[in-house]
């Protein structure tokens, strides 16, 4: 398995924590069911865009640093890009250590 890490901007206009958690919640069950391992979700909360995305001047954000396949990683950008609430991703490979 690779580690990789994906920064994850969700639309901060969501009604609730709870459904950031339920978001954040598909994808950690996607990678754990295909046999990934997630080793640390950081919330970062609503901070301000340093410019305008999609209309939008503020993003909730999420940083998850994970262990999986590439194909279990690819599927997760497959699904991240087709998420409605994502507005931007970056999903990127660490180094093994």
């Amino acid at each position: 398995m690779r580690p990789y890490e994906v920064v994850t901007i969700f639309n901060p206009g969501l009604e609730s924590e709870e459904a950031y958690d339920a978001q954040i919640g598909r994808f950690v069950s996607l990678v754990t069911d295909h046999g990934g391992e997630i080793v640390n979700v950081e919330k970062w909360g609503r901070r301000r865009l340093a410019y305008e995305i999609k209309g939008l001047t503020e993003g909730y954000y999420v940083v998850m640093q994970f262990n999986a396949q590439p194909a279990v990683a690819a599927e997760l950008e497959r699904v991240l890009k087709i998420t409605d609430t994502v507005v931007r991703h970056l999903l990127v490979r660490l180094e093994d250590n």
